[in-house]
């Protein structure tokens, strides 16, 4: 039986495939011909849409040839058109589909494209200067050299021939050139003459030719994997990922080609590197050494050796693809050339790129045996959620911040965009909506830096969907890190010193502060951290930095974050006997970095208390929010304004200034008079001024103006006076609510006060009982209302119990008067004062049909 592995053979023609990827890069041209704006893909390729009206890559080839671009990305939906229109017009055409094999072998293909690409790179159209880069140089040396040696070469034919150079036959010369030729392809790696990198861009799921053909649909390339679904069938093929990144290396330089010097006759040597090791070469192997029978000693030249970026990364699944009961998995991708930086961690991205093994190597492959680990080599990555600071803007984008600022009210209509299934809470989300803005950064003269982000807190009782705000501003972000109170540490909020794998070194790993750079952190449940945990985030919220001293480590991290918290107060519901600073039960020094502190309180009131019923009952019932009466902006369009906004610095003139100094003296005084009463949030500070300022300019970016208006700063300032709107609404709250008598009381005082009659004395008794019956009273405790005033001698019913006088209209001119209720009683040469704030209150117990009160000697009255 013979022991060698029998051959398969694969029905793969690589010669037609190549003729065909040949044809593709000289003659396909792109459809468009209407000039759209430059877009920016992750890789830091700028393409257009139309690139021009001759072949599409061929452009791009000169454009890699003028050194104006690096990044050649083969578009499959090219190639998918490409051979559609080539079967319409050759129906003879083999059924080889070129697709189908990149998406089942990408590595190999990937050097066939180059292949072709080298052999149909155009000469440059500008000049370029060769001093600048040392490959140049080494090549513009050995293209000197050549010419040298064509020229010896050329003279000992000559000699040999006894001939002039004019009769020196052609096929003498031209086997010299080709021998010149054959050498330098020979010494020239084509890695190191190619100044591009080549990537693989999968078919669109909304290409309808990508869903036609079974042979495309079978590779999937384009649809997105979880982690656990990448499978041992799916090594060498191109496919899709979909993922969260969690931890990203930093920028390393990777070999391709290393240039080795013979010390002895100085010949230049290329090795290529394909794989993590490699042997380096030490013996010089040219002609002249040979010859002289020297063993050269080869040394490598770093300079002359091309590198290429390498960055490693790991992508975790997301928590929807993760099944019940399992823990995330966890994914090794490798991202060369031009596509590193394009991922930070906590971005959501769809990587396309090609699963491959890789073999441990050293002692790791002596305990692994036939094991490999397999990574994932990125060819192109699509963000879920686009930076700001790669915004664009182009003709869409225009159009739609156009559209939005022409509908007129901009600032109310992104505000209820804000998760607009949450009932209410119109304050609370325009705050946040200035949050996503932002004020301006500034920088002094002597490097000191002024923060520009929006810091809030939402302090409430449960259930006023807290947590649901801050999930939907991560959301709306592209840059935002949720966390709560509890699941975090000091550590976990700034950063950890920790050992790499890798390198055995001491390393920072960045918290959830570090990775939320230049966006949002949300802390959920923000009382429930340590107070040692808390102290953290103190130097954040105003200087914006992290300084870590630890493990032999002195470095300043940025931590340019805006800080969303949500907290309970200190009892898990507020309690309105204490005043607010023993409610919220936090640090001075931390309450004053939050430039709006909102208090949600959870005030029962039946209008609102109805609707919010009916709007839960409603999403419930149809699965969606109720009707609203405007359109939402979607989250796209809205970060697109936003991004927009960001890029305004509006500036504030004399007039506004003097305005805010005397506001904030206003703000002062006031703070200063309830210091010691139960409405007191504390002191107001310096930052207090900064806050006013910061959301002022937000307003004014959202109004795309620079410059910041009085009205700016006017809803500056009613912000923070309506965050703390709820408390007095509960203060205000009397204790006669809760008697109907009084409450009856209070509406016929009212319909006395709206009545337009001149004689405000009487009101007739049928318009009471369909006043009071509308708003929920009994006729019971109507007519026991206006027994027990009659008691206390405010009116009496008269007219056969058809009309209620007033005994004296004081109570009514002291109500329209002072807003103060008093009930007077004349009783002779004395007036009895009940209550100078509010009305009587009966007792439970005392019966309607009590004595009337006696007078005594010195004619007071006694009940």
């Amino acid at each position: 039986m013979s022991t060698t592995l029998p051959s398969i053979q694969i029905p793969v023609d690589y010669a037609t495939l190549q003729n065909e990827i040949n044809d593709f890069i000289q003659h396909f041209k792109n459809d468009s011909i209407v000039p759209t704006t430059t877009e920016t893909d992750l890789s830091g390729e700028m393409h257009d849409s139309t690139v021009g009206t001759g072949p599409k890559y061929l452009n791009i080839l000169l454009q890699v040839a003028n050194r104006d671009l690096d990044t050649v990305t083969i578009e499959l939906d090219d190639l998918l058109k490409y051979e559609s229109e080539k079967f319409l017009t050759d129906p003879t055409r083999s059924d080889t589909s070129l697709v189908r094999a990149i998406q089942e072998n990408a590595k190999h293909f990937i050097e066939l494209f180059c292949k072709a690409i080298d052999d149909y790179m155009p000469l440059p159209t500008k000049d370029i200067n060769y001093q600048d880069d040392v490959i140049d140089v080494i090549l513009n040396q050995r293209r000197l050299r050549n010419e040298r040696m064509i020229s010896d070469r050329t003279d000992e034919i000559r000699t040999e021939n006894l001939m002039d150079m004019d009769s020196a036959p052609a096929s003498s010369l031209n086997e010299a050139l080709r021998e010149v030729v054959a050498e330098e392809a020979e010494l020239f790696p084509p890695n190191l003459t190619r100044r591009y990198y080549l990537y693989f861009k999968p078919p669109s799921l909304q290409n309808p030719k990508t869903h036609s053909a079974k042979s495309y649909s079978k590779a999937g390339s384009s649809i997105p994997l979880s982690v656990r679904q990448i499978k041992g069938c799916h090594i060498g093929k191109l496919i899709t990922v979909r993922g969260i990144v969690t931890r990203v290396s930093d920028v390393k330089p990777a070999v391709l080609v290393i240039a080795y010097t013979c010390d002895s006759c100085g010949y230049e040597i290329f090795q290529e590197i394909n794989s993590k090791t490699f042997t380096p070469l030490s013996e010089c192997t040219s002609k002249e050494c040979e010859q002289n029978q020297t063993k050269g000693q080869l040394f490598m030249s770093t300079r002359a050796s091309k590198f290429s970026p390498f960055q490693e990364l790991k992508i975790q699944e997301l928590s929807q693809q993760v099944p019940v009961g399992h823990i995330p998995r966890t994914l090794t991708i490798h991202v060369n050339g031009s596509l590193v930086r394009s991922m930070t961690p906590g971005d959501i991205v769809d990587v396309a790129g090609i699963f491959l093994p890789s073999p441990y190597t050293g002692f790791k492959a002596l305990r692994a045996g036939l094991l490999t680990e397999n990574y994932l080599e990125a060819q192109y990555v699509n963000q879920h959620k686009k930076k700001y600071s790669s915004f664009q803007m182009n003709t869409d984008t225009e159009r739609h911040i156009q559209e939005l600022v022409n509908s007129g009210n901009v600032y109310e209509t992104l505000a209820k965009s804000i998760a607009p299934e949450i009932y209410g809470h119109l304050d609370v989300k325009k705050a946040l909506l200035l949050l996503l803005v932002g004020g301006v950064n500034k920088t002094v003269g002597d490097g000191m830096k002024i923060r520009g982000d929006i810091n809030i807190c939402l302090m409430g009782d449960p259930g006023v969907a807290k947590s649901q705000l801050l999930k939907a501003i991560c959301k709306i972000t592209p840059r935002g890190v949720y966390t709560t109170g509890k699941g975090s540490s000091g550590v976990g909020l700034t950063a950890a010193v920790m050992r790499d794998p890798v390198t055995d070194e001491m390393i920072l790993e960045g918290g959830a502060l570090v990775l939320a750079d230049n966006g949002i952190c949300c802390i959920d449940e923000f009382d429930k951290m340590d107070d040692t945990d808390r102290t953290a985030i103190h130097e954040v919220m105003e200087q914006q930095t992290i300084s870590i001293s630890k493990a032999g480590i002195n470095t300043t991290l940025n931590a340019r974050s805006s800080i969303l918290a949500a907290a309970n107060p200190i009892y898990g519901r507020y309690n309105p006997r204490l005043s607010p600073l023993d409610n919220i039960n936090l640090p001075a020094a931390l309450l004053s970095r939050f430039d709006v502190l909102f208090l949600m309180l959870d005030v029962p009131s039946r209008e609102s208390d109805e609707k919010l019923a009916e709007h839960v009952a409603f999403v419930h019932m149809y699965n969606k929010q109720p009707d609203l009466d405007f359109q939402p902006i979607e989250t796209s369009q809205m970060r697109e304004f936003i991004a927009y906004a960001k890029t305004k610095r509006p500036v504030m003139n004399e007039t506004v200034n003097d305005y805010v100094v005397q506001a904030y003296i206003r703000l002062r005084q006031d703070s200063k008079r309830d210091i010691n009463t139960k409405f007191s949030f504390g002191q107001a500070t310096p930052r207090t001024l900064l806050a006013i300022i910061r959301l002022a300019q937000a307003l004014a970016k959202l109004r795309l103006s620079e410059t910041v208006d009085i009205e700016d700063v006017e809803e500056a300032l009613r912000l923070v006076r309506v965050s703390k709107e709820s408390l007095y609404q509960e203060t205000n709250k009397s204790i006669e609510d809760e008697n109907p008598t009084t409450k009856i009381f209070t509406i016929i005082r009212k319909m006395v006060q709206e009545s337009g009659s001149a004689n405000k004395k009487v009101l007739p008794y049928d318009t009471i009982i369909k006043t009071v019956r509308a708003r929920g009273f009994t006729t019971a405790q109507l007519n026991s209302c206006i027994q027990e005033y009659s008691y206390l001698n405010i009116w009496h019913l008269t007219n056969e119990n058809t009309i209620l006088r007033f005994v004296d209209d004081d109570t009514v001119e002291a109500s329209e008067g002072s807003g103060i209720r008093t009930p007077v009683v004349s009783q002779g040469t004395k007036a009895v004062n009940f209550s100078t704030s509010q009305a009587p209150i009966m007792r439970p117990n005392q019966p309607a049909s009590s004595p009337q009160p006696d007078t005594d000697a010195d004619g007071d009255i006694s009940l």
